[in-house]
């Protein structure tokens, strides 16, 4: 049986999350972490659905949110930011995440740059002189922050899963071309290394460093219910999934 870890770019997965089910943005941090969930049990269903792969782990990298307090670029307003529906939902849905079997959480963090940004589009009707810098108001600006730590934690688990010989295949759910260096060096051991870009446009280049590229999830699904009855299947075989904890893997690879 083919022993696959599932790589999950999290900022990159929750950004495209409402795209992929209708009225996502409205769905709560539990259905969003079962979908999540469900959508890599998926993957480990060949397309005929008679062959399932051992799932060897889940492996989850975000970023916790910033619960520091600002102030509002034009009112100057102070806001906690941990207050934030962000910050809530981010919060709970680590939480849900933690729930769920051979899934493990890998975090870097959010670096604060301390200073607000004017979105595009009001940037651009500033330089064409639509509008001028007074009419802006808090809501034209975004707070600056950078994820740090994340990427790397990709490339490290990749690097580590292909020399261990831990698996045989390795799924990353995600859209950039950052870990193409860590895909070359599995493919070079053997690994079978698959992108999934979540219906997300990729650039044509990336394809020659993956041995595939496949997105399990139908667009669009209709309610969270939908959702379930697409993965039908997959439920009916939770007891694969019953394997050593997650806490084996995060001893090896420290942070």
């Amino acid at each position: 049986m083919t022993k696959t870890a599932i790589l999950v770019d999290g900022a990159f997965f929750l950004k495209l999350y409402p795209k992929l089910f209708q009225d996502g943005k409205n769905h709560t941090p539990q259905e969003v972490a079962d979908n999540l969930y469900e959508i890599c049990q998926q993957h480990l269903l060949s397309k005929n659905k008679k062959i399932r792969d051992e799932l060897y782990r889940i492996l989850y990298y975000d970023c916790p949110p910033l619960l520091s307090k600002i102030h509002l670029p034009i009112s100057k307003k102070s806001t906690d930011l941990s207050k934030s529906p962000t910050a809530i939902f981010r919060l709970e849905f680590f939480e849900e995440l933690k729930k769920k079997r051979k899934l493990a959480l890998r975090l870097g963090y959010l670096y604060d740059k301390k200073e607000w940004r004017i979105n595009n589009q009001k940037l651009k009707e500033i330089l064409n002189k639509k509008i001028s810098f007074t009419d802006l108001n808090d809501d034209d600006f975004k707070y600056n922050t950078i994820q740090k730590g994340t990427d790397i934690k990709i490339g490290i688990d990749i690097t580590f899963l292909a020399l261990k010989k831990l698996v045989d295949k390795i799924i990353l759910i995600s859209g950039d071309g950052d870990f193409i260096p860590a895909a070359k060096l599995a493919r070079r051991e053997g690994i079978d290394f698959v992108l999934d870009p979540l219906w997300n446009p990729i650039d044509p280049s990336l394809h020659e460093h993956v041995d595939g590229v496949r997105t399990v999830v139908v667009k669009s699904q209709t309610s969270n219910s939908t959702t379930k009855k697409t993965f039908e299947d997959v439920k009916k075989n939770k007891d694969l999934t019953k394997h050593s904890s997650s806490k084996e893997f995060l001893e090896d690879i420290k942070k």
